[in-house]
């Protein structure tokens, strides 16, 4: 027997291996296990052997979050406005930090709920008008990032006009009255986070400062070990914000390995491919990998821009667009796995899921069969006819479960009305139809910790209980990790590395307060992670 390096024992292992589902000891040399089984661990320890006794801890899989927005995190130089339900309460929370910021020349907020906002409207510059904020300018960032709402004064310090049309970050909503601009801008996610939307905005926002940038990275690179995330993917990024990530590595900041997705938004050219190819190159290796695609064929549900087959319940009653014709968008596909790109394309709507969809089915009758692993991400609104096409194209479901929690989908439950909510997120009909399912966190469009999306996956509940719905696609526990661990790490070409406790695999592990096969699922909420363990090194010890 080979004498390790670490172990583990005294454990409840659950190992996302069929081949060993259970065992109570892990043996790892070097940054993998080497060993994993009941009774014999004892030859596996020598003189310099760390030895951890689990005190019959269940010890899983580290989390592969499959969408989590580390670069954008959370600021804490902002507002938060998480979990604000009414306006005044909003403009509570903009009053009370500007007490503790007398001197800010911004008002900066962010994760406005679209429930805080009466009578069922998009949020107005006067929702933060000069009474509130003192006369400073002030943006406020919806919750799921795809809408800006700019004051008046944040409108002129911007140098927007009251013609615009477009801007280099986003559409700018006008009210359909009288044509003015309302303060909304819309399309954010797709042009705001691009690379000529942050170059425009970085001149004036203080937010968007290379300091703070980092910072608020390094903060949410630090909660996701905390929470046993061991392997991130950051889904959205430019080549220029790769460096962020090089340097949070080799200042000893990034704990979890990363997978960094690159934007591509409709003006993507030729050129640009070359540029992505190329941070492919140079990015590769286990701890800090480029190269898949970003994109979007749609918005979202809740103001009704997402791409449906049928008119939204509520005004106005559209069915969205999407961001490239169907016909531009089903030859898209092709060309970029031609290309040798993965991509993971934001879908909510019911047509624009289907567009995606028949744009993989063309790939698939243009370049031959392959495992591309395309992903839909997020997958909020699906038509029945598309359920089983996920398995049959290899098409991946990356799924966020806290984004279906009674709380936080008031509006969306409200837009695509009562006869569509048995087509929400339908988690169990996609696994009982064989597509793989790539759970993740989209922090901070909702909480990082994935003990609250298993929560919400195995209740469809809010956070204390109530309020459940479409019961009928929660998912059992087994098939939440494997979510969260195999079909992340299998989403994202790491199967052969991580996702599962088994020999040969890195020895990325966590090991938890609570035994979640022992308790029900509310006490999820109140369960830490004791451990977390990266490549064999103790990477966070909150024992």
């Amino acid at each position: 027997m080979t004498a390790a390096d670490l172990v583990i024992r005294n454990a409840r292992v659950h190992t996302v291996d069929a081949s060993l589902p259970r065992a109570e000891a892990i043996a790892v040399r070097g940054e993998r296990i080497i060993w994993v089984g009941d009774d014999d661990v004892d030859e596996h320890v020598g003189p310099a052997t760390e030895v951890i006794d689990a005190g019959g801890a269940l010890v899983l899989p580290g989390i592969v979050d499959a969408h989590n927005h580390v670069r954008l995190g959370s600021d804490a130089g902002a507002v938060q406005l998480a979990g604000a339900t009414s306006l005044e309460e909003v403009h509570r929370r903009i009053r009370s930090w500007l007490a503790e910021h007398p001197d800010a020349e911004w008002v900066e907020a962010e994760g406005l709920n679209y429930a805080a906002i009466p009578g069922g409207r998009m949020p107005r510059a006067e929702d933060i008008g000069e009474d509130v904020t003192g006369g400073r300018p002030a943006t406020m960032f919806t919750y799921d990032v795809h809408n800006l709402v700019l004051n008046r004064e944040a409108m002129r310090r911007l140098g927007i006009e009251p013609g615009a049309r477009r801007l280099p970050y986003g559409t700018p909503e006008r009210d359909p009255a009288t044509g003015e601009l309302t303060g909304l801008i819309g399309d954010f996610a797709v042009m705001g986070i691009s690379r000529d939307g942050q170059a425009a905005l970085s001149r004036v926002l203080p937010g968007l400062s290379d300091a703070r940038r980092y910072e608020r990275m390094c903060r949410s690179l630090e909660m996701a070990i905390g929470f046993g995330i061991t392997t991130i993917v950051e889904p959205q990024n430019s080549p220029d914000d790769l460096p962020l990530f090089a340097r949070a590595r080799e200042e000893g900041r990034l704990a979890s390995r990363l997978i960094a997705a690159l934007f591509h938004p409709p003006t993507t050219t030729d050129a640009d491919l070359e540029e992505f190819a190329a941070a492919a190159r140079a990015y590769d290796d286990d701890r800090l990998r480029a190269g898949p695609l970003k994109l979007y064929i749609d918005d979202v549900i809740e103001p009704h821009t997402a791409a449906v087959l049928e008119p939204y319940s509520t005004p106005p009653r559209t069915t969205g667009n999407t961001f490239y014709p169907p016909e531009d968008f089903i030859d898209l596909i092709p060309k970029l796995e031609a290309r040798g790109f993965q991509t993971f394309t934001h879908a909510t709507g019911d047509r624009g899921i289907r567009t995606v969809l028949d744009a993989v089915e063309y790939a698939r009758e243009r370049n031959g069969p392959k495992d591309a692993r395309h992903q839909i991400v997020h997958v909020e609104l699906v038509h029945p006819d598309d359920l089983p096409r996920f398995a049959q194209l290899g098409v991946v479901a990356c799924m966020q479960p806290r984004h279906f929690a009674p709380d936080i989908g008031v509006d969306w439950r409200a837009a695509v009305g009562p006869e569509r909510e048995a087509h929400a997120a339908p988690w169990r009909s996609l696994h009982e139809r064989g597509a793989t399912l790539a759970f993740s966190s989209d922090w901070n469009v909702a909480e990082m910790d994935p003990l609250v999306g298993m929560y919400t996956a195995m209740t469809r509940a809010d956070l204390e209980g109530g309020g459940a719905w479409t019961t009928e696609q929660t998912l059992d526990l087994a098939t939440t990790i494997h979510a969260y661990t195999m079909g992340s790490a299998f989403a994202n070409f790491c199967e052969h590395d991580r996702g599962s406790i088994t020999p040969g695999k890195y020895a990325d592990l966590i090991v938890l307060s609570q035994d979640l096969f022992a308790i029900e699922p509310r006490a999820f909420l109140d369960t830490e992670v004791q451990l977390a363990i990266v490549g064999g090194e103790v990477a966070r010890d909150a024992r």
